[in-house]
């Protein structure tokens, strides 16, 4: 009885993933040759360019930017932790279109800040700034609160022996910390960077031009029909998803290990 449970749950388990990952054969769909001419061709390879490019930029930022708060958070006192985790959810649970919206006016030339901007030159609408600067709003909380995780998972008993063995606070987190949460903090990048360079809904208002791949798949769907859409897909699905897929099993592998 006990190994005719087992295999139903496996059974069911196989389903489950089946089901996942069908959406995959629309690969293989019967929907007439795929389009790769001139036409489509040129801006397919240049948002390619514009997301691997730009997305790099924003992830610098966001490590840059994020590893230090995550470092401060996982310090903090409870109530304070509380209040940091509070605002960083805020962006990662705006919908994405109101997020691209509301960018687009506190940045623009319609409030202080975006006349500001505009006076010395720095647009904030269609321009690779506005693509960087949404992204890393886009992929800021993700890292953040991975990143948390991540320098939360590392001993503390191990921190306190190099502080006394002499070690500055900024030494223990280089020669300690930082290395024993190596994998996390790549884990909380993985998704930030899957995230960011997935993003559509914000960056069609706030970076219509120059557009990433997210948006030259919905110009080529509009413009050409599914055709033209599964050459793109196709470099996108490749360019997102193998890297983080690989830290994430590599993570796996050591938690278990």
């Amino acid at each position: 009885m006990t190994i005719h449970r087992r295999w139903i749950a496996k059974a069911g388990a196989a389903l489950f993933a089946a089901l996942l990952l069908y959406p995959f054969t629309a690969l293989f769909a019967r929907i007439g040759p795929w389009q790769w001419g001139p036409d489509v061709r040129g801006p397919a390879l240049a948002s390619v360019r514009v997301s691997l490019l730009l997305t790099g930029f924003a992830m610098l930022i966001i490590v840059a930017l994020g590893t230090p708060v995550a470092a401060y958070i996982a310090r903090c006192r409870p109530r304070e932790r509380l209040l940091w985790q509070g605002i960083l959810l805020i962006p990662i649970l705006l919908p994405p279109l109101a997020l691209g919206i509301l960018m687009t006016l506190a940045f623009g030339p319609y409030a202080p800040v975006g006349a500001w901007l505009e006076h010395y030159g720095i647009l904030m609408t269609n321009s690779a700034t506005a693509f960087i600067t949404t992204q890393v709003y886009v992929g800021m909380g993700y890292y953040v609160l991975g990143a948390v995780a991540a320098l939360d998972a590392v001993p503390v008993v191990l921190q306190t022996q190099a502080a006394l063995l002499g070690l500055s606070p900024m030494r223990v987190f280089l020669r300690v910390t930082l290395p024993l949460s190596r994998l996390g903090l790549a884990v909380a990048l993985s998704i930030a960077w899957v995230r960011a360079i997935g993003e559509f809904g914000a960056m069609v208002v706030t970076a219509y031009y120059p557009s990433g791949m997210p948006v030259q798949l919905w110009v080529n769907l509009q413009s050409f029909g599914l055709p033209a859409v599964m050459p793109l897909l196709v470099v996108f699905l490749v360019a997102a998803l193998p890297l983080p897929w690989m830290i994430h099993v590599l993570a796996q592998r050591q938690r278990h290990a």
